[in-house]
């Protein structure tokens, strides 16, 4: 557990290490990368490098921790891989209601096995569940297992952002992360597909986020991530969710909502 470098959170926790590409999004994966710089530099908890690891000497963390924390649960894994109980899972989220003074962060690419996970289950009120966007195809389709699920706070990190996604239906999300990838191999994000997210986050009352460029500037030009920065039209982009209510599972047809 510890601090961190990612924009909209405070710290991570992660009571599980390493996970498989399922999807494009995954292609230059940012933890798969540190998990090995981490493994060759004898860092407790990599010995195995990026293979899915459980790590149950980490569970209580954030118990220790006395002030408020806004945490990402798994930055270096999901929590939700299939190689992760349901037993263990029902650990985490037995920390996360012992510690209601924080709150957890739970984003996965695995919408179904976490849809699945929650059916029946009460979501702890400090828990917001959130799935990765990177695309029409892979990404869209995560948004309506989303949506099945009772929570606080329901969020999109799209990141990265690797076509236009067109008209996305919002409906029950409250909050949206849009970012570029960076890295050596990062893939190209083009500033009409932000705009076209921010716009549709602005006409459906949604809190958008905008996290980088990364590795190319909204100019096309490929540069460092920190000069590219995090401008869109000459704003930072902070806006962060308003907790109302728990929301109620909607229940989805063709992928619109009833």
């Amino acid at each position: 557990m510890g601090t961190n470098r990612i924009e909209w959170t405070e710290r991570t926790w992660n009571p599980t290490i390493g996970c498989s590409q399922i999807s494009p999004g995954c292609n230059n994966c940012y933890a798969e990368a540190m998990a090995k710089r981490l493994k060759g530099m004898g860092t407790k908890g990599y010995e195995n490098g990026f293979r899915l690891t459980l790590l149950p000497d980490r569970l209580n963390e954030p118990l220790s921790r006395k002030k408020p924390t806004l945490y990402f649960v798994n930055s270096m894994s999901d929590l939700f891989h299939g190689k992760v109980p349901f037993s263990y899972i029902d650990q985490v989220i037995n920390v996360i209601e012992r510690s209601p003074q924080h709150t957890f962060q739970i984003l996965t690419k695995r919408a179904k096995r976490m849809a699945n996970y929650f059916s029946g289950k009460h979501v702890p009120e400090n828990t917001w569940l959130g799935v990765t966007v990177e695309n029409k195809s892979h990404g869209l389709p995560r948004l309506d297992e989303l949506r099945k699920i009772s929570a606080s706070i329901r969020f999109l990190s799209i990141e990265p952002l690797l076509e236009d996604l067109g008209t996305v239906n919002l409906d029950g999300i409250d909050w949206v992360i849009v970012g570029g990838e960076s890295g050596p191999k990062a893939r190209l994000m083009q500033k009409e597909w932000v705009c076209n997210i921010r716009e549709q986050c602005q006409l459906q009352s949604v809190a958008f986020f905008f996290k980088q460029w990364g590795g190319w500037g909204a100019d096309g030009v490929r540069r460092n991530k920190k000069k590219n920065g995090r401008e869109l039209d000459g704003q930072v982009w902070n806006q962060t969710p308003k907790i109302s209510r728990q929301h109620e599972p909607i229940k989805t047809r063709m992928g619109g909502t009833w």
